[in-house]
């Protein structure tokens, strides 16, 4: 172009006005993205959402799933527990010559029940009462080996009560005198002295009445399980002290292992210094051949009828075995005078019960080496069985069922061991006496699974 001539002027773009969102519009990733690049978003869809919705969820869901997982895998592991089999019961069938009525309760201690009768409603117990009444003075006044004890003064009210021919008593005591403990407790268990019963509740808790140590009778029979027994005086000849043979039987079993109690209870008879005349026992059972009772305790009168609480053994093998029973409720029919007959009819009862159960009494086989006696729960559903690392035979009846009882060793149960470790004790049978032996893993115990650790329940 030539020189002087200027060029032509170059146009300017035409300005695009971008049109601006409201602010009050919230516009979605896509719109966002849509308005920057001036391109209209897809159209929403199920499918698309969805879509969204899992890219969302997903990383949160597995998230919260491994923090669920990692709290479960760091709580700690339950304690495993031994679980023992039902129970076991012994061969053949024995069958208690009970009588028509009352109620009556027979066991074994170590072996456990051998059978029980009738309904076992509170009923009046006469002078079985007064085994209570020594049991709780010999749990405050223990006597030991070759001991008399202390001496325990006849007082005023005692000598009167003694010329009372409406109960039994003990005659011609002189108030001042004394006598050691061990023989007031001839005169209380073998005539069966009401007299001396309040005497000796006396001399216990130092009070001129007898409510203190019936409190503490109380106490005693609810410690040791008597939850229907009910003592309102030391000497039973009161009807508010009532019990059953069950309740009565927990007594019986507790109160023979006291060697003091066994040795005056045993005794048909008893000369006692002081005394003018001998103490004979109404417990006749005592001098009947073959029986081996020895003990425990006869009671009779109008509310009760007849009672007794008896205590008797039988040699099986080289073992000895006590056998405690109570026959209460017992009525002769007829005319009967302070309920005589009535006791005469307990006596006779007991007594064919007494050599039925003697007679059935045999040593039995209830466990052998290797059987399967139970298992090991883990807490989180896994069992592991148990079997007994030995025999073991128990003295019973034929067709008595025998309690089963798995606890830990000397250590806590393992959540891991090796096929064949003994990691507890199997007891049979309750009570003092009662056999036992160990326990050992059937195969490997092993921990719950991660599946079952993860899965339990919060």
């Amino acid at each position: 172009a030539p020189a002087d001539k200027a060029p032509a002027p170059v146009p300017l773009p035409t300005a695009v006005k971008v049109a601006e969102p409201a602010h009050d519009t919230v516009l979605s990733p896509l719109e966002l993205l849509a308005e920057l690049t001036n391109t209209a978003p897809p159209p929403e869809t199920p499918r698309r959402t969805m879509v969204r919705r899992v890219k969302i969820w997903t990383p949160i869901l597995l998230l919260l799933a491994g923090a669920v997982t990692g709290a479960q895998l760091l709580r700690p592991l339950p304690d495993p527990r031994l679980v023992a089999a039902e129970g076991a019961t012994l061969g053949g069938g024995f069958s208690v010559p009970w009588p028509a009525k009352g109620q009556g309760a027979v066991r074994v201690p170590g072996s456990g029940d051998i059978g029980v009768f009738g309904e076992q409603k509170r009923v009046p117990i006469a002078s079985v009462a007064k085994v209570m009444t020594a049991y709780v003075l010999l749990q405050g006044h223990p006597l030991r080996q070759g001991e008399d004890g202390p001496r325990v003064a006849v007082d005023a009210k005692a000598v009167a009560e003694g010329a009372s021919e409406d109960e039994s008593r003990v005659e011609g005591l002189v108030a001042g005198t004394t006598f050691s403990q061990r023989d007031m407790l001839k005169m209380l268990m073998i005539p069966s002295g009401n007299n001396i019963a309040r005497l000796l509740a006396r001399w216990d808790t130092g009070s001129d009445l007898e409510a203190s140590f019936v409190e503490k009778m109380n106490t005693a029979a609810k410690a040791l399980g008597m939850n229907d027994t009910t003592y309102t005086d030391p000497s039973g000849l009161d009807a508010g002290t009532i019990s059953t043979a069950t309740d009565q039987l927990k007594l019986a079993e507790a109160v023979m292992r006291d060697a003091a109690f066994r040795a005056v209870v045993a005794l048909p008879s008893a000369d006692i210094k002081g005394l003018p005349q001998t103490l004979y026992n109404n417990n006749d059972l005592l001098t009947v051949d073959g029986l081996s009772v020895r003990g425990i305790k006869t009671g009779s009168n109008t509310p009760a009828g007849g009672a007794l609480m008896w205590a008797a053994y039988k040699t099986v093998g080289d073992q000895t075995p006590l056998i405690v029973g109570t026959l209460m409720d017992q009525r002769a029919t007829g005319p009967d005078l302070n309920a005589e007959n009535s006791l005469l009819l307990v006596k006779a009862n007991s007594k064919k019960i007494i050599e039925a159960v003697r007679q059935a009494l045999t040593l039995a086989p209830v466990v052998r080496e290797g059987q399967r006696v139970g298992h090991v729960d883990d807490g989180l559903g896994g069992r592991t069985p148990l079997v007994a690392a030995g025999d073991l035979n128990v003295i019973g009846v034929p067709g008595q069922r025998l309690k089963l009882t798995l606890e830990p060793g000397i250590s806590p149960t393992p959540h891991t061991a090796k096929t064949g470790t003994r990691v507890g004790v199997l007891t049979i049978g309750d009570g003092q006496g009662a056999k036992s032996v160990p326990v050992a893993v059937e195969a490997d115990l092993t921990e719950p699974s991660l599946n079952a650790r993860i899965t339990r329940q919060p």
